[in-house]
Parts: structure tokens; C-alpha cells; sequence
């Protein structure tokens, strides 16, 4: 037993440099007023580290635990006022899942023929969404892992480096990172609010692992505390420094992806990369505007529940900027659970079209 906790006190003790590079990171980026300050300075700073060949920790279990504050935050969202039209919804959530069937396509495509993958290594790093069961499934499978892990690592940094730029240049203005004084970042919830918010937290991703949910540490705590919040049975709200912590540990966990990377060695597989990201941020782009145009659905909120995949990221982006969190997580919570159901159907159905293409 103290052997166990020995080691998780090494473990975290390994981790503190990184965090402190990561934290570093984000204070810059907030004192230089840029947007999404705590996540994106985390992550340049751990980024820029890693390609740099410096060896840096990942959060490991704290990232779990992110995951779990995360989940509860973004419940939070899911309030008694919420004025969302379900047939709005509805035909989003439809758009959502047609959007991310072309995605899949043109990921797949682009891997095989320009990037010159195997097809299990394309279609599991095609998926737009869900990477850490994505990485598991491949396990399994003949795909180069490499390959997959740097492909969604790659996507989910350039889609967090496009979202102030896009989100600018479609009229969203609120961008800047509002300043606040010492008292509101201390600020704490009272002993009810904390405890309620613990308890979504625990029964959340307990519930989430009994149901077999994707990302169930994300999601079980978001379907609790929404119950909760949108009963009214707490408003509770989670610590803006808790907020910023979760921000900064995100940001490390990609940044950190890289670690080990040789430019000179998988220079390719990063521009095939970023070039598969690009095109699956102009079908977002283009679907969220389709989605806006035809039934008046917010173009940002519509633009971040489409991006593919990163959910506790792009989930957390839409907190921060106060995007309408409770529409872009119900769509990311969909698109991750049918992507998981279909894939099997997908990997067999591909590999029968490539043996009668060879025949």
C-alpha cells in the first residue's frame, strides 16, 4: 500500500515541471490578452518543449481527474432556462452525423491515396473523435499506431490554434479573456455547492463506467450534473481557478503528444497531418454555415460541435467562451457514440471494398 502511494507521489512529483511549464505558458498568454489564454499558452509552451526534445511527463491520472471536473462543469450548462429548440436540435444533431460521414470519407481517402497509409491506419486515424478509444480499438488491428496517435494529436492542436481566428473572422467578437481581480479568482463555493458538485463528480464517472459511455470520465459526470442543474435541484458553479487549472492540464495533454518526436523523422506523416486537418475543418466549416444559413443555429456553436473530435477540448473551448456548452457537448457525445458502435461495421465493410477492388 505505501509502495502503491509512493509511486503515484513519484508520479505526480515527475509531473510537476510540465505542469509548471504549462502553467508558465498560460499566465503568459493571459497577460498578453490572448484568447483561450490558459489552454492555448499550455499548450504552445508544452508543444514547442516537446519538438524541442525536451522530455516531458504526461498528467497521466490527472488528466482523468480533469476529465471528471470537466464533466461536471460542462453539466453546469444544462440549466431549467436553457431555451434550446429540440427541432433545431434535431436537425443539427442530423447535420452533425452527415458532416461527420463525409469527414470520415475524405479522411480516409486523403490517408490511402495522398498520404499513402495502410486502410486500418486510415480509417482509425480518420476518425473525427473519440481518440483515446480510437487508440485502443487500433490496438488490435493492424494500423501503425504511430501514425494514428500523431494524426489526432496533430488535429486537435491545429483545430484548437483555428478557433480564435475562424470564430473572428465569422463575427464572433467576445474572444478576449475578460480580467479579473483577486477575490473572483479565489473564490470558492460554499460547503452544499462543493458537495454537490463532488457527488455529480464521483456518481458521475462511476455511472459512466456502469454504462459503458465513451469517454466515460467526460460524460458521466456531464449527464449527472445536468440532471442535477436542470432539476434545480443545484446552480452550483465550479471555482474559475478549478476552470483554469482544467485548461492547463488539457493543453499540457497535447502538447505532451509530441514528446519524443523527431522532426526529421516523421516530417511527413506531421504535414500529411495538418493537411487532413485542414480539410476537416473546411467541412465543419462549411456545414456549421449550411446548419446557420437554413434554421438560424448559432454559426460559433454550430462551428464547435461540429470540429472533428477533441470533446473534452473543444467542449471546454465552448465553456470558456461561453458557446452554448450544452449543444456542442450533446453533439460531440452523439457523434463519439455512433462513431464507436459503427467502426467494426466500417473496418470490415472497407477491407471487403479493398479485396474486390485487388479481385
Amino acid at each position: 500500500m505505501k509502495s502503491s502511494i509512493g509511486a503515484r507521489l513519484g508520479t505526480a512529483g515527475r509531473f510537476l515541471p510540465t505542469l509548471a511549464l504549462g502553467l508558465t505558458g498560460g499566465g503568459l498568454a493571459y497577460a498578453l490578452h490572448i484568447p483561450l489564454p490558459w489552454l492555448l499558452g499550455a499548450m504552445f509552451a508544452t508543444t514547442l518543449a516537446s519538438l524541442s526534445g525536451a522530455r516531458l511527463r504526461s498528467p497521466g491520472r490527472g488528466r482523468k481527474g480533469v476529465l471528471v471536473v470537466i464533466g461536471v462543469m460542462l453539466g453546469a450548462a444544462f440549466t431549467p432556462e436553457m431555451s434550446g429548440d429540440l427541432r433545431l436540435w434535431t436537425m443539427s444533431l442530423a447535420v452533425m452525423l452527415l458532416a461527420t460521414a463525409v469527414m470520415m470519407v475524405f479522411s480516409v481517402w486523403f490517408s490511402c491515396r495522398v498520404a499513402g497509409h495502410s486502410l486500418d491506419t486510415a480509417l482509425y486515424a480518420g476518425v473525427p473523435g473519440g481518440v483515446s478509444a480510437v487508440t485502443g480499438m487500433a490496438l488490435d488491428s493492424g494500423a501503425d499506431l504511430r501514425v494514428v496517435g500523431m494524426t489526432h494529436a496533430v488535429r486537435i492542436l491545429v483545430l484548437l490554434v483555428a478557433i480564435p481566428p475562424v470564430l473572428k473572422g465569422i463575427g464572433h467578437v467576445s474572444l478576449q479573456p475578460t480580467g479579473m481581480d483577486l477575490a473572483q479568482w479565489l473564490w470558492l463555493p460554499g460547503p452544499a455547492d462543493t458537495a454537490w458538485l463532488a457527488g455529480a463528480g464521483v456518481l458521475g464517472a462511476w455511472l459512466g463506467h456502469r454504462l459503458h459511455l465513451p469517454n466515460a470520465l467526460l460524460f458521466g459526470p456531464a449527464l449527472v450534473s445536468a440532471g442535477l442543474h436542470l432539476t434545480g435541484l443545484t446552480h452550483a458553479a465550479i471555482p474559475p481557478t478549478l476552470i483554469a487549472l482544467a485548461q492547463v492540464i488539457i493543453g499540457v495533454s497535447v502538447g505532451v503528444r509530441f514528446t519524443g518526436t523527431s522532426l526529421a523523422k516523421v516530417g511527413h506523416t506531421l504535414v500529411m497531418a495538418g493537411l487532413q486537418a485542414l480539410g476537416l475543418l473546411a467541412i465543419a466549416i462549411l456545414a456549421a454555415w449550411a446548419i446557420h444559413a437554413a434554421t438560424g443555429v448559432s454559426l460559433p456553436a454550430a462551428l464547435l460541435a461540429y470540429m472533428p473530435g477533441g470533446a473534452p477540448e473543444l467542449s471546454l473551448v465552448a465553456l470558456s467562451l461561453g458557446i452554448d456548452p450544452a449543444f456542442v457537448t450533446s453533439h460531440h457525445l452523439l457523434r463519439i457514440t455512433v462513431l464507436i458502435l459503427l467502426m467494426p461495421v466500417l473496418l470490415n465493410l472497407c477491407r471487403r471494398w479493398s479485396a474486390l477492388g485487388k479481385h
